[in-house]
């Protein structure tokens, strides 16, 4: 294996414990379809580098296995948005304004946001909507998702609730030391589609490896 081919691969376990949380040895090779002594190989030089960490997870009756997952230095390797800059701009805003003001100017960031989110994502069906909405966030430096919940509610054919996930945080460092941020991205979500509720379900600032939030139409009463 070529030393391009090697750097692909650690790139390849980073973005799937980025997206999936964790994962042992052989689900790494299963899923990359690469030998579990290769994929040891890559995951010792990673550790090496700091940028994954593990635990030990009992599965059955056999022995424990590790469990991978990324350590911070290894979230660090995705965008960001210039976070560390931002952060900075803001701290000396609240040292100027105060730390209200500096959260009624984020407040403000996000209402123009979601107005313009809305306008770029129509009015068409939820889960178009949907769709649009995570291609917007994946062009900012989210790595974001989506997928149809099963339910019996099924409005005209079409599925009426569905699960947006965001495996990395593109304003990590603003949210850690400005997390009044979060709240104003829930609030941006319901604005941009006003026909439903949004919950938040998984929370990376509370140590979840994702972002999490249910979307539901709301019923016609």
């Amino acid at each position: 294996m070529t030393t391009t081919e090697q750097t692909s691969t650690k790139q390849d376990i980073l973005e799937h414990l980025l997206q999936r949380g964790q994962a042992t040895a052989l689900e790494l090779s299963e899923t990359l379809d690469i030998s579990p002594q290769a994929v040891r190989r890559h995951l010792k030089d990673l550790e090496a580098e700091e940028l994954i960490e593990y635990e030990l997870v009992q599965a059955g009756m056999g022995r424990p296995q590790h469990a991978y997952r990324l350590s911070r230095k290894g979230r660090d390797r995705f965008p960001n948005s210039h976070g560390k800059f931002a952060v900075s701009l803001l701290d000396t805003m609240a040292q100027t304004l105060g730390k209200e003001q500096v959260n009624n100017i984020l407040q403000k960031q996000w209402q123009q946001k979601a107005l313009d989110y809305r306008d770029r994502i129509g009015s068409g069906k939820l889960g178009e909507r949907v769709a649009k909405l995570v291609d917007l966030r994946r062009a900012e430096g989210y790595m974001a998702e989506w997928y149809p919940i099963e339910s019996e509610t099924v409005q005209n054919g079409n599925c009426s609730q569905f699960m947006f996930t965001e495996h990395n945080c593109a304003i990590s460092d603003v949210a850690e030391t400005f997390p009044s941020v979060c709240s104003h991205e829930l609030e941006m979500f319901a604005t941009i589609l006003p026909d439903c509720t949004v919950e938040r379900t998984h929370w990376l600032i509370n140590g979840q490896h994702r972002c999490g939030y249910m979307i539901t139409k709301k019923s016609r009463s």
